[in-house]
């Protein structure tokens, strides 16, 4: 019993002590309150505050910011610090791809000249080609063990070649086998190459442009990789005439540096130019070239050699032409063909043919240089003229025959064509035989077998495939001469003038009749009709019934 006593007198003592405790702990923390309120009023509060202003509430809120603030401090310095970090990585990366772009674009660009100069140093793909070939005609100035046939042009196109010749632009034009790429092969061997670039020319801009590419060994930007460095292609959006107007461009510098370096300009031979079509792609790249050839030409930059077979290139560059010198590649005359061709038996066929069989063989392929090569390789030297020559007569009535007075009007425009060569071949048989000169072909001016075709625009055709020819002088003939003998035999054909008659006037019947309008008049009465009008000068037509008179 008393033991519960004490007990509870122990925790009521207990009780007291701590309610004590529990005052004193509010009365210090509304000491502080008042300190603070007091601290916070006296920096311009003036007065005990009233209920309505809230200085105790913005102390309270000063205390625990404090260590916000600072916190505050601690989270911004490292994400400042990252910005700079990454502003320095983007910009060192941004410096890196561009030096790195500048270096490349910088390092292809001389690349593009070292390989174009590359391309003209001795030696040439084309000089390894013709090696290839055996067949190929050798024509050279100098008679020595390996070439047999001496061609007069040879020592001209060896100082163009070589350099010696400058200051001008030439054009070779001359009949398809007269032996003008020849000797320009071997006014290159003679040099071995050095300073010349040679292709051939193309129809297609594209194809034209891949072979200068080659020629020059120049990839156009093909192989240009700055788009990885994010820098524009130069050829993106380009046409094949501006590629070749760049390429021209890159050849311009090169030709530069050779004239301070060796004093000799650059030769670019473009061999068969009437490839090209004559039309507008066509003419604007002869124009092009034209223009870069003249330019070249004053400066002694680059010499220009264009080889032609067809006439209206000729015809093209001279309308613009002032540095321009004309080449014609002739066939051989007949003392020197006849000489060469009895050289070559005697030499490798030990024959000694008698002159008439060289006579025989002259009369009937000419001079021509390509012809006279098979010929003389053949183990029957005028069974091969004969064939030669069938050869060209059948290419000749492909081409140009006449079909009479029972063809087709569908087939007009096409008779038009032939029967003016037609018109012209039979001229040319009978301006040879009152000339009375077989030793060489008739031939009359341009104007003069347009008036006898009465067409003005089928005799380029005819040029370009092979039947008349027209030379630098504008002078039209046949061919050949295998081709003056197919239209000799033509035209003596039993009948022919006869056939050629008939077709021109079924051509001027069906001309007629396109252009005559027929007026059928149905259930008429038996009467007289009068009919007025000209209906070419815009008059109307007028028909009367004439009364008769009884």
């Amino acid at each position: 019993m008393s033991l519960t006593i004490r007990s509870l007198r122990f925790l009521h003592s207990l009780y007291q002590v701590r309610g004590l405790r529990s005052a004193a702990f509010a009365q210090s923390q509304q000491c502080t309150f008042l300190y603070q309120a007091q601290k916070s009023y006296s920096n311009g509060v003036s007065g005990p505050p009233t209920p309505g202003q809230i200085g105790p509430q913005i102390a309270e809120a000063e205390t625990p910011t404090r260590p916000e603030e600072a916190k505050s401090t601690f989270k911004w310095s490292p994400t400042l610090f990252r910005m700079f970090e990454s502003a320095a990585t983007t910009f060192a990366s941004i410096l890196v791809l561009g030096l790195a772009g500048y270096g490349y674009h910088r390092y292809y660009k001389y690349l593009v000249l070292q390989k174009m100069e590359n391309a003209f140093k001795p030696g040439d793909p084309v000089l390894d080609l013709a090696a290839l070939g055996k067949n190929v005609p050798n024509t050279i100035l100098e008679e020595d063990d390996q070439h047999w046939i001496r061609h007069a042009e040879q020592q001209k196109i060896d100082s163009i070649v070589n350099g010696t010749d400058c200051g001008r632009y030439h054009l070779l034009i001359g009949e398809k086998g007269t032996g003008k790429s020849s000797m320009l092969l071997d006014a290159m061997q003679k040099v071995d190459g050095e300073g010349i670039s040679m292709f051939e020319a193309h129809a297609d801009l594209e194809v034209f442009r891949i072979r200068l590419g080659k020629a020059l060994d120049y990839e156009f930007h093909e192989d240009y990789i700055g788009s990885l460095f994010s820098i524009k292609g130069p050829r993106e959006g380009n046409t094949a005439l501006l590629d070749i107007e760049r390429a021209f461009n890159k050849l311009e510098k090169i030709a530069l540096n050779r004239r301070r370096t060796v004093g000799r300009p650059l030769v670019l031979i473009i061999n068969g130019t009437h490839l090209l079509r004559d039309d507008e792609d066509g003419r604007d790249l002869l124009e092009l070239v034209q223009q870069r050839a003249e330019q070249w030409a004053a400066s002694h930059l680059v010499t220009v050699v264009l080889n032609s077979d067809d006439y209206w290139v000729y015809e093209r560059l001279k309308q613009y032409s002032t540095r321009m010198e004309i080449l014609p590649v002739l066939d051989l005359p007949r003392d020197q063909a006849i000489s060469a061709l009895k050289h070559f038996r005697s030499r490798f066929y030990h024959e000694d043919l008698p002159p008439n069989i060289l006579e025989q063989v002259y009369d009937k392929v000419g001079g021509r240089l390509t012809f006279l090569n098979r010929v003389a390789k053949a183990p029957d030297m005028l069974q091969t003229c004969e064939h030669i020559c069938q050869v060209e007569r059948t290419w000749f009535l492909n081409k140009c025959w006449i079909l009479g007075k029972d063809m087709d009007d569908d087939v007009m425009n096409q008779q038009k064509y032939a029967s003016a060569a037609m018109v012209l071949a039979k001229a040319l048989v009978d301006l040879e035989k009152d000339a009375g000169n077989p030793g060489q072909l008739p031939q009359v001016p341009l104007h003069k077998a347009r008036e006898i075709m009465t067409r003005a625009d089928f005799i380029k055709s005819y040029d370009h495939i092979n039947i008349f020819t027209i030379d630098a002088q504008a002078m039209v003939r046949a061919d050949s001469v295998p081709m003056q003998i197919a239209f000799r035999e033509i035209c003596s054909d039993p009948g022919f003038e006869d056939h050629l008659q008939a077709t021109l006037d079924r051509i001027s019947a069906i001309e007629s009749l396109g252009r005559t309008r027929e007026v059928v008049a149905k259930d008429l009465i038996s009467a007289k009709y009068k009919i007025n009008g000209r209906p070419d000068r815009g008059e109307g037509i007028t028909v009367e019934v004439q009364q008769s008179t009884s």
